[in-house]
């Protein structure tokens, strides 16, 4: 349909209400931004967060008093720019001839950097006469926390003062209950027409073909005036700065198929955007938006997929977990000495004990991935200075593994959360009724679930490892904990009747026999007989799992099986990298390869980005996978799953204490030709792997190896 002006208005944007999952997410160090597909922060989960505390609410441009016809939008793939491009509705008379719709386009482009909002808002008439144009911009600071954000009711709040508007700048101010005083302030490059403590008005003049920008900046301290200087310097050192990051370590290409790069390229980029630099190192914050703060589950599997091409992620991980792990108990935050952090917060909510988050500890799992993960990383690295500097919380770690975290003396490690407001599941699966038994029923009393106690398996084996790395006289004993771990799981967790484990067990010892992806996890720790984990790998690539997009957390046909559900019945990518990586260890790679091609293809309808989860449905031609509505996006373990995958897959396996790489019986990808890892370091020396498909066979070569490093072919 034509307007009177001739622009094809079924082009333009209809003003219908954005899709569910089209939220514009950007983050940088504590602050993270969420906004609809125009760049408006419209109140709901939309905001500038800084510390979990939201410090803009409401941020709306209009154009002559309406929302302007977006054209397109996004956010760059190196995850530094969001770019709005939008058109003029038809303006209002302003002394003569009012402006047609789609003379004007206006291109609204933001970054955040040190933990501060930039935006430009460019205007370019390119209409045949000069246009004088009215733009507004409403805005709020509400200052709620990100948990009442995310639904939990408060029964009170501190003081918002009123916003006090001063010029080309408002100033927004709040006292929390907790004592502290939380600020923002709003800024812009000129000076409005009209400015009160919720809108700025603005009356531009356009001559033809001329351009006009206006600059604003918002953040929780300072406020400096906007120029086009402070935005061009803050943009070059926030790119410089994703750069940098993106670029640590070894890196992935595949062959000239721009499209899989590309999904390498947005993964490599999502790690990057989630990852903090701290005192400590690195660390890959969970997810965008919900997440984006350490939890210590996420921070470590995160690390332990990039481990092969940047172990610098998991020496901060540990560096981090460590300074933060439990001297004390407590029942609140679910806390005992020797564990490991679960999430730590830093809102008013969190600050006062109404949520325990602020440390909290309730996750079984972690301290046992805590451990396994710097065993894992002394031998990918043979940085044996970082494990004695550790030393000390590891021995402490293993000490609640054997000590309270066996809560019933049995040798298993449990989990029965300590206060009402806790967790009351522990494990990666942590909705409420995400654990079962076969007819339903919800266990009771303290649980085992099946892949922590691979965990601890792979925790002891790590400490018996790195004992023997350091001389210490324990690796027999750390050993022989291991191999009871094995036993006991393989006598108590294993069903012969459904050839596969049990989820869980319940306080009494009674198996849940419900049939989860949790064994999968149990193959990655590489505690099953090659026998069974065959048995488990046949299961798991069977229909009752195998989405056509990667692998089911819960088996078609189960109770409680729901594929719109958080856990019983989604896909999570990382999941599927863990049961993918566990697969290949023991040797069926060819299942690997196609899971790999399986996740890409989801992931080309995700925009090249994995969600942290998706629905279950069995995949149909011709129609892509279906979105879970309030999945985080990017999430670190879904960016992280395919480096994990590619590198079950290549059969790539990294000793530098040896000073030895070895490849076992790689296979690559479906339509996937080559494949070449760069800069791969090994100790101090360096190389690149180039594997390509030969036949029905993948062959590798090293190349450009800079000093001492040996490449052994395993078959």
């Amino acid at each position: 349909m034509d307007d009177a002006y001739g622009v094809k208005t079924s082009a333009l944007d209809t003003g219908e209400p954005e899709p569910l999952g089209q939220i514009q997410a950007l983050k940088a160090d504590d602050a993270f931004l969420v906004a609809d597909s125009w760049g408006d922060l419209k109140g709901g989960a939309d905001g500038l967060f800084d510390d979990d505390t939201r410090i803009l609410s409401q941020l709306v441009l209009r154009v002559g008093d309406q929302r302007p016809s977006r054209l397109s939008s996004g956010v760059s793939q190196d995850n530094v720019f969001f770019t709005c491009h939008s058109t003029n509705r038809p303006l209002p008379p302003m002394g003569g001839r009012s402006a047609p719709a789609g003379v004007l386009h206006l291109e609204r482009r933001r970054f955040l950097w040190d933990r501060r909002l930039f935006e430009r808002i460019r205007v370019v008439n390119h209409g045949v006469e000069d246009v004088l144009l009215p733009l507004s911009v409403d805005y709020a600071a509400d200052f709620v926390d990100v948990f009442q954000v995310r639904g939990t009711a408060r029964a009170q709040m501190g003081t918002l003062h009123t916003p006090s508007a001063d010029g080309r700048r408002v100033l927004f101010a709040y006292d929390g209950l907790d004592g502290r005083r939380r600020t923002g302030c709003l800024s812009f490059s000129e000076a409005p027409a009209v400015m009160t403590g919720h809108r700025a008005e603005f009356m531009l003049s356009l001559p033809r073909g001329r351009a006009v920008d206006l600059h604003l900046e918002c953040g929780a301290d300072g406020c400096d005036p906007p120029t086009r200087e402070r935005f061009r310097l803050n943009a070059v050192q926030a790119r410089l700065a994703m750069r940098t990051k993106r670029r640590r370590g070894a890196s992935v290409r595949g062959p000239r198929s721009p499209r899989f790069n590309d999904w390498l390229d947005q993964s490599r980029s999502d790690v990057a955007l989630l990852t903090t630099d701290l005192p400590t190192g690195p660390y890959p914050y969970a997810g965008t938006p919900w997440f984006s703060t350490p939890f210590g589950r996420d921070g470590i599997l995160t690390a332990w997929q990039m481990l092969w091409l940047d172990p610098s992620l998991a020496k901060g991980v540990l560096t981090y977990l460590a300074a933060r792990q439990a001297t004390e108990r407590s029942a609140f935050q679910d806390a005992e000495p020797g564990k490991i952090m679960h999430e730590t917060r830093r809102g008013e909510m969190s600050a006062l004990g109404e949520v325990p988050f602020g440390l909290y500890y309730g996750g079984v799992d972690t301290t046992c991935l805590f451990v396994a993960l710097a065993g894992a990383y002394a031998r990918r690295t043979g940085d044996l200075d970082l494990v004695r500097a550790i030393w000390p919380h590891l021995i402490a770690a293993a000490g609640w593994i054997t000590g309270p975290g066996d809560m019933t003396g049995d040798g298993l490690v449990r989990y029965h959360r300590a206060a009402e407001t806790g967790l009351s599941n522990q494990g990666w699966k942590d909705s409420e009724d995400s654990i079962f038994h076969a007819d339903g029923r919800f266990p009771a009393g303290s649980v085992a679930l099946v892949e922590v106690q691979g965990y601890a398996f792979a925790a002891f084996r790590a400490l018996a490892d790195l004992s023997t790395a350091l001389g210490l006289p324990d690796a027999a004993a750390w050993s022989d904990r291991a191999e009871a771990m094995r036993a006991r799981v393989e006598d108590r967790f294993w069903q012969e009747d459904l050839g596969f484990y049990a989820v869980a067990l319940d306080g009494d010892g009674a198996p849940c026999r419900a049939i989860g992806s949790n064994p999968g996890h149990l193959l990655f720790c590489g505690l099953p007989t090659p026998e069974r984990a065959r048995r488990v790998s046949r299961r798991l690539m069977g229909a009752e799992f195998r989405s056509g997009w990667g692998l089911r957390t819960l088996a078609t046909g189960q109770p409680r099986f729901n594929p719109m559900s958080y856990h019983n019945g989604s896909v999570w990518p990382h999941d599927t990298s863990l049961c993918a990586a566990g697969m290949a260890r023991y040797g069926e790679r060819a299942a690997v390869a196609e899971l790999i091609s399986e996740v890409y293809a989801a992931a080309t309808h995700f925009q090249l980005r994995l969600p942290e989860l998706f629905c279950g449905f069995a995949r149909q031609t011709g129609e892509p996978p279906i979105a879970y509505p309030v999945a985080c996006l990017p999430q670190a373990w879904a960016a992280g799953s395919v480096f994990l995958m590619l590198q079950a897959a290549l059969g790539v396996s990294i000793d530098a204490l040896e000073g030895r790489i070895d490849i076992d019986d790689p296979v690559l990808p479906p339509g996937i030709e080559r494949l070449n890892v760069s800069n791969l370091q090994v100790g101090t020396a360096r190389l690149d792997l180039a594997f390509r498909r030969l036949d029905d066979q993948t062959v590798v070569t090293p190349l450009n190896r800079r000093g001492e490093v040996r490449v052994r072919s395993v078959r």
